[in-house]
Formats: C-alpha cells, sequence, structure tokens
C-alpha cells in the first residue's frame, strides 16, 4: 500500500479538526449522522446514476490504482529489450519466439510476439499503440468516477445544509435553540466540501499520476519492441530506453552479452 496516500488523508484529517478544536470546538459537534447520510448517501447516489454499471464495477480496481503500491521495475525490463536486441542481430528475430512466450510482462509478449510473427513495423506500432490507448481510456474511467464524486459532494453538503435550516426556521419556538441548530446545518456543507476536496479528488489525482506512470512505461516498451524489430544497436537501444527511466546508461550495467556487442562495436 502507498503510505502516501494514507499520511496525507491522516495528516489533512488531523489538520482540520485540530483547528477546529483549537478555536474551542466540541468534537462531537461534528459528528453529525443526519449530514453524513445526506452528503455522502447523496453523493453514492449520484455517482450511481451518472455511470453503468460496468464502470461501477471498476471502483475496486480503481482504488487498488490509487491505493497501491506501485513498483514498475525499469533497469530490468530495459536489460531484457536490450538482450533481446542482442539474440535478435546475433542469431534472427525467430531465436526470440520462446522469450515471447515466457516473458513476465503482458505487454512484451505482445510485442515481441507480433516481430516473431513477421508482422510489419506499421502494424505492430498501430497495435501497441491501440493498447496504449486502451489502457489510458480505462484509467481516465477511473478518475472520472472519483472527480464526479468531489463535484457532486459539495452540491450534496449545501442541499443538507439548506435542508437543516428549513428545519431549524419552521420551529422558532425556542430561541436559545437556534444558534446550536444552524450549526448542526452546517456540518453538511462541512461534510461535503472537506470529503470532495480531501478525498475524492485526490484519489482522481493519484489516479492519473500513475496512469501517466503506467504509459510511460508501456511507451518505452513499444520503442524498445520497434528497436528490436530495426535490429537497431543494443548500446543505442540501452540509452534510448533509459530516457524513459531518468538514467544515464553506465557501460558496467550491461549484461556479458551486450558488453561484447558494447566491445566489438568500438572496435
Amino acid at each position: 500500500m502507498d503510505i502516501t496516500i494514507i499520511a496525507g488523508l491522516i495528516f489533512g484529517l488531523a489538520a482540520l479538526i485540530g483547528g477546529f478544536l483549537w478555536e474551542g470546538g466540541q468534537f462531537g459537534g461534528l459528528m453529525q449522522a443526519t449530514a453524513a447520510l445526506i452528503v455522502f448517501g447523496g453523493t453514492i447516489a449520484a455517482v450511481i446514476i451518472s455511470f453503468p454499471a460496468s464502470k461501477l464495477r471498476t471502483i475496486p480496481a480503481a482504488l487498488r490504482m490509487a491505493f497501491g503500491r506501485q513498483e514498475i521495475d525499469h533497469e530490468s525490463l530495459i536489460n531484457d529489450l536490450v538482450n533481446m536486441a542482442t539474440t535478435a542481430r546475433r542469431a534472427g528475430v525467430l531465436e526470440l519466439e520462446r522469450v515471447a512466450n515466457n516473458h513476465p510482462n503482458d505487454f512484451v509478449r505482445e510485442g515481441i510476439g507480433l516481430v516473431v510473427d513477421g508482422t510489419d513495423q506499421a502494424l505492430v506500432k498501430e497495435l501497441l499503440e491501440l493498447e496504449i490507448d486502451k489502457e489510458e481510456a480505462k484509467h481516465e474511467g477511473y478518475a472520472k468516477i472519483f472527480e464526479s464524486a468531489g463535484g457532486y459532494a459539495p452540491t450534496m453538503g449545501i442541499i443538507g445544509t439548506v435542508m437543516g435550516l428549513i428545519h431549524v426556521l419552521s420551529s422558532l419556538t425556542d430561541p436559545t435553540q437556534l444558534g446550536p441548530a444552524i450549526a448542526v446545518a452546517f456540518t453538511a456543507t462541512l461534510y461535503g466540501v472537506a470529503s470532495a476536496n480531501l478525498i475524492f479528488l485526490p484519489i482522481a489525482s493519484k489516479i492519473k499520476e500513475r496512469s501517466q506512470e503506467e504509459l510511460q512505461h508501456l511507451e518505452m516498451i513499444l520503442q524498445g519492441v520497434l528497436s528490436v524489430q530495426n535490429g537497431e544497436n543494443p548500446i543505442l537501444i540501452r540509452k534510448k530506453l533509459m530516457t524513459f527511466a531518468d538514467k544515464s546508461p553506465e557501460k558496467d550495467s550491461f549484461s556479458p552479452l551486450v558488453r561484447r556487442e558494447w566491445n566489438e562495436t568500438a572496435k
């Protein structure tokens, strides 16, 4: 699990509640079940109305994407692609068939499989780009659900406040209770605005950030597969792919097979 998102939520709630208590407020004043029911119940209902069931079923996957810890091993994957390029230059692309079938990365398996099958490079690029576009659209769908919740929650908070004020103004027989009753009514607005800006919208932003990381990873694989198909120099392929990992290639990090290629190139 990504500790930063949990830490952010805890810190944000602590800041809001701590500031309220610092000014002399009572913690119990923030705990209003009716306000929570109106805001969160209304927000959930609005989201359900806005999206088809097929999209709503992706919410668990979206939460896993936001809260999960995503470790992308660029270095290992770059090494694999560079080794494939070296093998293809020395023995031909047909020697990569075993790699295409056994590699743990689905996108690599698909791309190298197309290369081994002798697919035209333009078609390989088109097919892999379609897969990347599909993945991007899926992630956008994840983020839109939480963005919509972040848009509905403040409005539901205002609705809850108005409903509370209607109740207050309809029973003015005891003026001493007017102030506390109005304060309770405004709790709904607090719930709506706080949940939107502390939970829903930040989760949508986190999903978008994770999406960019994953799409960049897929783009790196795409460039590596096309380079392997082109028969490019493995050293240059490594340099190219390292730009996606924000690292500079070092000769000592190459596999023995690639170092041989380096030395032969240098001669």
